[in-house]
Order: structure tokens, then C-alpha cells, then sequence
């Protein structure tokens, strides 16, 4: 196998792809940070009611997040094969999808949301604003899956801009009507809880609207994209093929870091400071990594490119391309910042010993960082090329096999304390890595990309 040296061309490509979703995801990550701030500042219940139902979210986005893989997967292999009607039949699909699941999950939700509510296990004191807040996130299902599906479109198609203007859209309007409505602020009515979660709502629709108004300004969104039924029964199977494992692999990570969190919860001493540790360190942790995800959409993008062209071995040498790229940058920005690990748990966390712990949680996950790299790039490669079940495979040993059962022996019976579950968090980035990489470099994970009369569709 030739080293995964890039070359000049291939460096700009990756470069091009990477840095608007780095901001994209800068952006992302502001309107959850400005969300917790505001409810903060209006009262610590409804700080802690916008966190059980933001942290639950995962649970209706499901379907939308696994199509989306399945979307970049399709549509990218389909232009990278030349195939541009395939593409946009594809496109018109996934848009279908997305607008009928996040219906669906409305109308299901509004009805059993006292159920919901009751299942979240939360305190008698806050059920009637949790209600609520989860009343109106439910409102903003359908346009969250528009707006999550429309840019998994776009970045296949490589526009990788109308997604960093999409985020950065719905950032200023939500920050805007948190801190106007939220707060009482620029001369705003003071709505508290109700002008957090109605900015929610309004950023997220004008975000899918901004989409919606796109794809009609290229000439995406017309009614030849929408495919005869005839049509959808070849090709949606390829898609439930691709997007299955990845839904399936987002329960098995979501569901395995809510055990975690319960077995750091129950610790023989200092649970409840570990946590508090945990949830700092975690932030720091998810700034450290958003460049990380962007090459993990890159990967995605290039490799289902590729294999449409039919460049499967090109398509391996990219991802490891990419790979090196990452582990390069990234382990500089962490050797960079290593010596100040004391000082920055110090600022996210002021009390002196949820500093100690929330240090101690950065070492061990600053130290994973080459693992940790390697298994969300390799898995943002295959999912480009449809492997998601292999991801569901590495994530799922990691998770179900390594670490939990290490966080259990080491945190509860052997060390007692944290540092028996953040050396877990290392030991199952470890092996992750590891089943990724041999699985990307040994094994012939392109023979899930779509070939260009897969499943009989020749357009």
C-alpha cells in the first residue's frame, strides 16, 4: 500500500471541505452552549428541564441523522459515477423522507408526551415545564429534519458553504431571540422559557426554509426529482441498507454514554463530583474535537465521490490521506495544549475539586486523541462508501465489550474512583481504533458502494 502522503491537489480538496464545516460546527455547537447560558440566567429549573429534553433529542433525530448518512452516501457515489438524474432522484427521496418521518414523530410525540416526560424520571417540581419545552421541540421536528437533511444534500454535492451559512443563520436568530425574549433584553419582552424554546423553534424553520429556497434556486427542487414508486422500491433499499447500522449504531453510543454516566454517578466516592467533572471535561473535550468532525464529513464526501468513479483503491489512500491530515493538526493542537490542562478545568469548572476531576478526565482523553481521531475519521470514511455496519461493529465492542464493563470493574471494585472510568474511555477509544483500521486497510469495505446499475437503476 503507497503511504498516505498528500499531494498538493488533494490537500487543497480536503482544505476546501473541511474548514467551512470546522465553522459549521463551531456554530452548532454555540446554539446549544447559548441555550444552557440563557436558562441559566432565567432559573436553574429551567436550565435543568432544556437539558434532560436537549440530551433526549438524539432519540427523535434517529431517522433523520441515519438517512442523512445514507444520503451522502448515495448522492455522492451517484455524481462520482456520473450518474446525475440517479442523484437527484435520491435527493427528492431523502427530502420525502425527512418530511414524513418528522410528521410522524410529531404526531406520535404530542399525545404520549406525558409518558415521555414520566420515563425521563424528572423531579415532580419541573414536570409541568418539561412538558412544555418537550411540547415545543416536538413543534420543531419537521423543520429539524428538513434542515438536517437538506445539508447532508448540499455537502454530498460538495456546496459545503450552504451548510456553514445554514448554521450561522440559525445561530444569530437563536441567540437573538434567547438573549431578546429570554432575557427581556434590547427593549424585548421578558417571555423567560417561552422566548428560549419559540427561538429554537423559529431558528430551526427559517434554517430549513433557507434550504427549501436553495435547492429552488439551483433548479434541485422541482417535481422530476420526486421518482415513480417504481423507481423508489430498487433504490430505497440501498439507502435502509446504509441507514439501518447507523441508526442502530447511534442507540448503541447514545444509550452505552447513559450507562456511563450512571455507572460515574454511583462511584463508591465522589460520584456526583465525577459527573460534575465528566460534563466539563466533556465540553472542553467537544471544542477540542469539532475539527475532527469536519474531516469526518470530508472523508464521507471524497470517498463516496470516489468509489462512484469507481476508484476504490484511490478512495482507501484518501481516507488515510485525511487520516494523517487530522492526526497531525489535531496532535499539535493537543501537545500545544497539554500544559495548560490545570488551567482551562479551572475555567470551566471553578470549584476546586469538579477542576481536579475534570483535569483528570483531560488527560486521559487528551491522551486518546490519536484513537480517538482515527475512529471518527476511518468512520465518516465508510460510512461515504456505505459500510455503516462495520461502524456499528467498532463502536459496539468499544462501547458494550471494552468500556463499560472496564468502567465497572476499574471504577467500582479495583480503583474506586473516576479515573477507573476515564481509563475505560481510553481503553475502548483504543480498540475501537484499532477494529476500524484494520477493518479500512485489510478488508474490502468498498463492495458496499453502489455500482452504477445497482438494484437496476441505470439512471
Amino acid at each position: 500500500m503507497q503511504p498516505a502522503i498528500p499531494t498538493p491537489s488533494q490537500s487543497r480538496v480536503i482544505w476546501s471541505l473541511s474548514w467551512p464545516q470546522v465553522i459549521m460546527m463551531l456554530f452548532n455547537f454555540l446554539i446549544g452552549f447559548v441555550d444552557v447560558w440563557v436558562a441559566g440566567r432565567i432559573d436553574y429549573r429551567v436550565q435543568a428541564s432544556l437539558g434532560i429534553i436537549t440530551q433526549s433529542l438524539f432519540l427523535f433525530l434517529i431517522i433523520a441523522t441515519a438517512v442523512a448518512g445514507g444520503a451522502v452516501a448515495a448522492i455522492s457515489q451517484s455524481l462520482g459515477a456520473g450518474r446525475r438524474k440517479r442523484a437527484e432522484r435520491y435527493i427528492g427521496l431523502c427530502l420525502l423522507i425527512a418530511a414524513v418521518s418528522g410528521l410522524v414523530f410529531l404526531f406520535i410525540g404530542l399525545p404520549l408526551r406525558d409518558l415521555l416526560v414520566r420515563a425521563l424520571q424528572v423531579s415532580d417540581d419541573i414536570v409541568p415545564l418539561t412538558r412544555y419545552v418537550l411540547q415545543i421541540f416536538l413543534y420543531t421536528l419537521p423543520p429539524y429534519y428538513m434542515m438536517i437533511m437538506q445539508n447532508a444534500v448540499f455537502r454530498a454535492r460538495q456546496q459545503v458553504m450552504v451548510p456553514l451559512y445554514t448554521m450561522i443563520l440559525v445561530t444569530l436568530v437563536n441567540t437573538l431571540g434567547d438573549i431578546g425574549f429570554g432575557l427581556g433584553l434590547f427593549g424585548l419582552p421578558n417571555l423567560g422559557v417561552t422566548g428560549v424554546v419559540w427561538s429554537t423553534f423559529s431558528s430551526i424553520t427559517l434554517g430549513a426554509i433557507f434550504g427549501l429556497y436553495v435547492l429552488w434556486r439551483d433548479g434541485t427542487l422541482r417535481r422530476k426529482i420526486f421518482a415513480p414508486y417504481r423507481w423508489v422500491r430498487c433504490a430505497f433499499p440501498y439507502l435502509f441498507k446504509v441507514a439501518m447500522p447507523a441508526g442502530f449504531m447511534q442507540i448503541v453510543w447514545h444509550s452505552g454514554y447513559l450507562i456511563l454516566f450512571a455507572i460515574t454517578a454511583s462511584l463508591p466516592e465522589n460520584g456526583v463530583v465525577a459527573l460534575a467533572g465528566m460534563a466539563a471535561g466533556a465540553r472542553v473535550e467537544s471544542l477540542l474535537f469539532l475539527p475532527a468532525f469536519a474531516l469526518n464529513l470530508t472523508a464521507s464526501i471524497m470517498i463516496g465521490h470516489l468509489l462512484g468513479a469507481g476508484k476504490s483503491e484511490e478512495a482507501r489512500r484518501t481516507g488515510l490521506r485525511i487520516l494523517a491530515i487530522g492526526l497531525i493538526s489535531i496532535g499539535v493542537l493537543a501537545v500545544v495544549i497539554w500544559p495548560f490542562l490545570h488551567d482551562i478545568a479551572g475555567f470551566i469548572a471553578p470549584r476546586p475539586e469538579v477542576q481536579a476531576e475534570a483535569e483528570n478526565y483531560l488527560v486521559y482523553n487528551v491522551l486518546a486523541i490519536p484513537f480517538t481521531l482515527t475512529t471518527m475519521i476511518l468512520a465518516g470514511a465508510l460510512a461515504g462508501a456505505g459500510a455503516t455496519v462495520y461502524n456499528l461493529v467498532g463502536m459496539g465492542i468499544g462501547t458494550w465489550a471494552v468500556r463499560l464493563p472496564l468502567a465497572y470493574i476499574l471504577g467500582h471494585i479495583v480503583l474506586r474512583t473516576a479515573t477507573g472510568v476515564w481509563i475505560s474511555m481510553l481503553a475502548s477509544q483504543a480498540c475501537q481504533a484499532a477494529i476500524l483500521f484494520y477493518i479500512f486497510t485489510r478488508c474490502d469495505w468498498q463492495r458496499f458502494a453502489m455500482s452504477k446499475t445497482r438494484n437496476g437503476t441505470h439512471q
